[in-house]
């Protein structure tokens, strides 16, 4: 009897095409990302796990939310939150000094990030 491979080590895998690291390797985890309406309007042609990002950053919500949201090792979510980025699909807003003191956005990513755990 042959065992099969681990599914849920070979998916995060599959889903960056290896990469381990993102385009934009400075991609905070607190940064907000929100979808484009290049993005909306490509959502049906985009593979399973970008369509769940497109889907959820119609609210505006952090990197590490996302993670959480969808069950992503934080890592597989910087890889493909940036190559949506790259492609013009979401729009990230890097988090800057006036961000600094945001209450709200600071819970949203700590309560994220605890959602990982």
């Amino acid at each position: 009897m042959t065992e099969e491979p681990d599914i849920s080590l070979l998916r995060p895998y599959l889903m960056t095409s290896g990469r381990a690291q993102p385009i934009d390797q400075s991609l905070e985890i607190e940064a907000q990302v929100m979808t484009s309406r290049l993005g909306a309007a490509s959502h049906p042609k985009l593979t399973f796990e970008r369509q769940e990002i497109v889907s959820l950053c119609r609210n505006t919500m952090s990197v590490a939310e996302v993670a959480a949201m969808l069950g992503l090792h934080i890592g597989v979510a910087r890889v493909l939150v940036a190559d949506l980025a790259e492609l013009g699909y979401v729009v990230v807003r890097r988090p800057g000094s006036h961000n600094s003191h945001d209450l709200g956005m600071i819970e949203r990513v700590i309560r994220g990030l605890e959602a990982i755990h």
